[in-house]
């Protein structure tokens, strides 16, 4: 994922905003403040065969403490018009293969419970719950529950 993707990334994350389950989050960020928080080597585009975007996947460190260094928070979001064709699990592939090969033992992330496609797609990924913040914040007026999902790295001891 690089510049050249800046404004279809943004645009299907806003789509993902608009729909209502997919964050906290009003509008998507500028790219600039995208590009500064997300990892260079684990984020990625799928891309059809015209070069147009279908979804992206990216990860942030979720803390700078080096405890923390393997762990990051991942974000996964595609195209509303290319979804159920394999490009999220495609997407959470590549991201692992990735995360893994950098020695990074945990992906995690929050999702709506009403997310139940997201929730579904991480669960063929390999991720588990591992719990449920309740009444976590306030959305659209709403108080919203965040369900806790991550990936432990099998081969990272």
């Amino acid at each position: 994922m690089g510049a050249e993707h800046a404004e279809q990334v943004l645009a299907i994350h806003q789509l993902g905003i608009d729909e209502g389950n997919a964050t906290f989050e009003t509008a998507a960020p500028t790219w600039e403040r995208f590009d500064a928080a997300k990892l260079p080597a684990h984020r990625s585009v799928a891309v059809d065969a015209s070069g147009k975007v279908l979804g992206w996947v990216a990860v942030v460190p979720v803390s700078d403490r080096c405890a923390y260094a393997g762990v990051v928070e991942h974000s996964v979001y595609v195209h509303p018009a290319a979804r159920g064709r394999g490009i999220g699990g495609a997407l959470l592939r590549t991201l692992i293969a990735s995360t893994e090969a950098a020695g990074i033992w945990t992906v995690q992330s929050g999702v709506f419970p009403e997310n139940t496609t997201s929730l579904a797609l991480h669960e063929r990924a390999g991720f588990r719950v591992i719990g449920t913040r309740e009444r976590i914040g306030r959305h659209r007026g709403v108080w919203r529950d965040v369900v806790l999902i991550e990936r432990r790295s099998p081969g990272i001891e």
